[in-house]
């Protein structure tokens, strides 16, 4: 599957962002999906996570109650609603998928995830 992102930008502290991954391929519905993002500097980390149902979501607990994902099977879309945006947040943000022949549950780090986007930057000016 290839996965491309697409949404991020530059946006005031408060604002708002929808982020959105469009996947190719086959049997898009099986996909355990994630969000990953990566700040200069730092390791990159799991913001949102969703099960190939939807059944099951995570989120790190520096964007619970701010962000939102959400899956369009028959779209092949994945999106990131993120609101109440911080500085914080400014971070090149990826969209990722584990082999759905392995997995169907979430995924918690990126060594679990086998298919990647090219990233999205987003930043949030003070």
């Amino acid at each position: 599957v290839q996965l491309v992102e697409s949404g991020g930008g530059l946006v005031q502290a408060g604002g708002s962002l929808r982020l959105s991954c469009a996947a190719s391929g086959r049997s898009f519905s099986r996909y355990p999906m994630g969000w990953f993002r990566q700040a200069p500097g730092q390791e990159r980390e799991l913001v949102a996570a969703m099960s190939w149902s939807g059944g099951t979501t995570y989120y790190t607990d520096s964007v619970k109650g701010r962000f939102t994902i959400s899956r369009d099977n028959t779209k092949n879309t994945v999106l990131l609603q993120m609101n109440s945006l911080k500085p914080e947040d400014t971070a090149v943000y990826y969209c990722a998928a584990r082999d759905p022949g392995l997995y169907s549950g979430i995924g918690l780090r990126p060594s679990e995830y086998k298919y990647w986007g090219q990233g999205t930057q987003v930043t949030v000016s003070s």
